[in-house]
């Protein structure tokens, strides 16, 4: 498609010099500018079904209702537009999308490199590299904080009312805080929908846990829409039963079986590790949790004298490592370990090991979210033997699982 002379000539009749052409308020931008908001009213005309103005809008139920600024981010600029609304608030525009602040490659390279690890100034170096092109950091962090309403309109988003499992688990992060460098611990919460996929419901970032803070992070879930869970699987966090109770009463918790066989041979002395590890095993191997309480009582008569917490331990948090008895071993072997949280985890300090430390919380939830979104386009596949497994729920919770919806 060749443009016409005639609109060339027009155009540049008043050029004098290039910022006429290239500035800000220079030709290019008013042409871009122009040309998406025009996209913006003909998808608000097929959205409403009548033309600006038009008398077939009268009594319709719903009508233009002004318009509302945005910043967006161009090849080269910032550019300022104004994007029409209804007065029923139901318009949702495609070409620049809600939240929506890049539209185009060079901005979407940048995250891309940004979310694998890079810093900023890595960037720069490496469109030197390939592009000979000179960028400042100032340009790299100004395109990638565009990513923080992104990360609030997410972190603050609806999701369902049931998940079957809920794991949750924390990575530890150095972040500058009041001029110094302390370690927080970032939490994570991922469910397992009713499809049997993977979903991060939230992250939160904190000094130190506790049920007070656990109690703030699940009633922020409930108030997202989350009613019900029916499993909860924690590695032993500090006063995380209690908050679970107080607000998801209803929910087995389980305690995952990694963490507590890696708890219980920590101050064991390495020649005994090995049987320890093997006599543990037989307990949560076992078929029944009749036969698991067995094997625990044979484990505390042969190893209670030498070393006597371990046992203890176990029993004392007995009712929340027995959950996974009352299920078959294809659901056993995803609920009994906080695996698949770890392996995010894994995930996230990969492109975090080059970073000495964050500057503050806000690049933390940057980099996090960035980084969660590759990493959630693998999730792809349900969890293994999924259907018979929700099936199985279906039976043991009854009607809190409800397969019609």
């Amino acid at each position: 498609m060749s443009i016409n002379p005639k609109l060339i000539e027009e155009l540049l009749k008043d050029y004098k010099k290039p910022e006429d052409v290239w500035g800000q308020e220079g030709i290019f931008g008013q042409i871009q500018k122009a040309l998406v908001e025009r996209i913006l009213e003909d998808e608000m005309k097929f959205h409403l079904g009548y033309d600006k103005h038009s008398s077939a809008g009268n009594n319709s139920g719903n009508s233009r209702n002004g318009k509302s600024k945005k910043t967006i981010l161009t090849e080269n600029d910032s550019l300022e537009i104004e994007i029409p609304r209804d007065r029923e608030g139901e318009f949702e525009p495609q070409f620049v999308k809600k939240h929506q602040r890049r539209v185009n490659k060079f901005n979407d390279m940048v995250i891309s490199l940004y979310s694998r690890g890079l810093s900023t100034e890595e960037i720069c170096g490496h469109l030197k590299e390939l592009y000979d092109a000179d960028v400042s950091k100032e340009l790299i962090s100004h395109i990638t904080n565009t990513v923080h309403e992104e990360v609030s309109a997410w972190r603050n988003r609806a999701i369902e009312e049931l998940y079957p499992i809920v794991f949750f688990d924390a990575i530890r992060i150095k972040i500058r805080d009041s001029g110094r460098v302390v370690n927080k611990a970032v939490y994570l919460a991922l469910g397992i929908d009713l499809e049997g996929q993977k979903e991060l419901l939230g992250m939160w970032i904190a000094h130190t846990e506790g049920a007070k803070f656990w109690l703030s992070v699940l009633t922020e879930l409930r108030n997202r829409g989350m009613k019900d869970i029916l499993i909860a699987c924690i590695d032993g966090l500090k006063g995380f039963p209690d908050a679970i109770e107080s607000v998801y009463p209803d929910t087995d918790i389980q305690l995952c079986i990694v963490h507590m066989v890696r708890n219980s041979v920590r101050f064991v002395s390495w020649k005994d590790r090995k049987k320890i590890t093997a006599d543990l095993k037989n307990i949560y191997k076992a078929a029944t949790e009749e036969e698991a309480k067995v094997q625990l009582d044979k484990f505390a008569q042969k190893w209670d004298r030498q070393y006597p917490t371990i046992s203890k331990s176990w029993y004392d948090n007995w009712d929340n490592l027995k959950t996974f008895f009352a299920f078959p071993d294809y659901i056993r072997k995803v609920i009994y370990t906080t695996n698949a949280v770890e392996s995010v985890n894994m995930s996230l300090r990969k492109v975090t090991k080059t970073r000495a430390s964050f500057p503050n919380d806000k690049a933390v939830y940057k980099m996090f979210y960035l980084a969660l979104q590759n990493i959630s386009k693998k999730w792809r596949m349900p969890i293994r033997n999924w259907n018979q497994a929700i099936n199985q729920f279906a039976v043991y919770y009854g009607e809190r699982v409800n397969l019609n919806n």
